[in-house]
């Protein structure tokens, strides 16, 4: 039986126990269908499903595995429809959780796959050895932030590549409509944790979901990659920003729970990174001309950093890179260069 409420209580508690939550209808038409994440930390992505007159549109469609996609299949049979009544899928970013199971989606329903051009041109086929070119210049950015070989080793960034003659169906820009039947969504272009990363708003039914742009307990990570955003975190906080302008309504996020309060949300996560920024000086006060490495070292995450794995290793040092580039376009830092790169405060003028 599928669970009906608003606010995400239920997702909550969920979270809390670490199991996968229920099916839940969040309002009539509307649907959260959480889809598990094999061996992934996030544990399950929530997907939307809303009705349309002749079947469901989607936002995000979940992690590429057997049991992501059953458990998709799954809950969409518990809306009252099949799979193959998917006619639309608005994806969030180009995240494997978000998008992986897109191309097998469409063979089975022939469903109209949405994007932001920024993130749908990283999708472009990618020959044996264009992965080669594209590890080699990940692992020698990690190389130049001071990243150990251990960690640096296998620097592979994950990412969904279409086949010869895929395509993206609808290329959203900022503002436009999705023009579904019975919604007023409309895509709003939120940059950072992804170059091309979207939000859909309805401000006639109060919704805002919200993929990883905003979540109620942890802060998505912001990190420099190669071929994307120059300073993704600049772009972010900008995003941000944007996002406290909005009207308040119910969040829905791509993981953990629904909750309410989304300018205070944009607040708190702006408020986290200048606590970030911080931290860093502080560390550069201590230990001038560090590289990014040994800054992550001295500053605090969500667990001890030396019980992290070598993926999340690299995260972390690439979201201190991102730190870092945001501290010195404000003047509060700058780089001394080198490979690695070491960084320091400002000079102080000679009074």
């Amino acid at each position: 039986m599928i669970v009906t409420e608003e606010v995400g209580t239920v997702q909550r508690e969920a979270w809390a126990r670490g199991v996968l939550p229920p099916v839940e209808s969040v309002r009539p038409g509307l649907w959260s269908i959480p889809v598990p994440m094999p061996r992934n930390p996030l544990r399950y992505v929530l997907i939307y499903a809303l009705a349309l007159p002749d079947g469901l549109a989607l936002i995000d469609v979940g992690w590429d595995s057997e049991e992501s996609w059953l458990a998709l299949c799954d809950g969409i049979a518990q809306t009252g429809h099949h799979v193959t009544d998917v006619r639309y899928a608005a994806v969030t970013h180009l995240h494997p959780d978000h998008f992986g199971l897109a191309p097998r989606l469409r063979e089975m329903s022939g469903a109209a796959l949405a994007m932001h051009a920024a993130d749908a041109t990283l999708l472009g086929h990618r020959t044996p050895d264009d992965e080669t070119a594209d590890e080699r210049t990940w692992e020698i950015q990690l190389d130049r932030l001071g990243a150990p070989a251990g960690v640096r080793a296998a620097a592979r960034v994950d990412l969904v590549r279409f086949g010869p003659g895929e395509y993206i169906d609808v290329v959203l820009d900022d503002s436009v409509s999705l023009n579904l039947p019975g919604w007023d969504l409309r895509a709003v272009w939120t940059p950072g944790h992804t170059p091309g990363h979207l939000t859909f708003v309805d401000e006639r039914h109060g919704l805002l979901f919200s993929g990883d742009h905003m979540l109620p307990r942890i802060s998505p990570n912001i990190s420099t990659i190669p071929g994307e955003l120059d300073n993704p975190l600049h772009r972010y906080l900008l995003s941000l920003h944007t996002t406290t302008t909005m009207p308040d309504g119910l969040v829905l996020p791509a993981h953990e729970y629904r909750f309410r309060g989304i300018a205070d949300r944009a607040q708190q996560l702006m408020s986290h990174h200048e606590e970030r920024f911080t931290e860093i000086v502080a560390a550069l006060r201590d230990r001038p001309e560090s590289t990014a490495w040994e800054i992550s070292t001295n500053v605090s995450w969500s667990r001890p950093f030396d019980s992290m794995s070598d993926r999340l290793l690299r995260l972390a040092v690439r979201e201190t890179h991102a730190h870092l580039l945001v501290l010195a376009g404000r003047g509060h830092i700058r780089s001394l260069g080198g490979h690695p790169e070491r960084w320091s405060l400002p000079i102080t003028p000679t009074p």
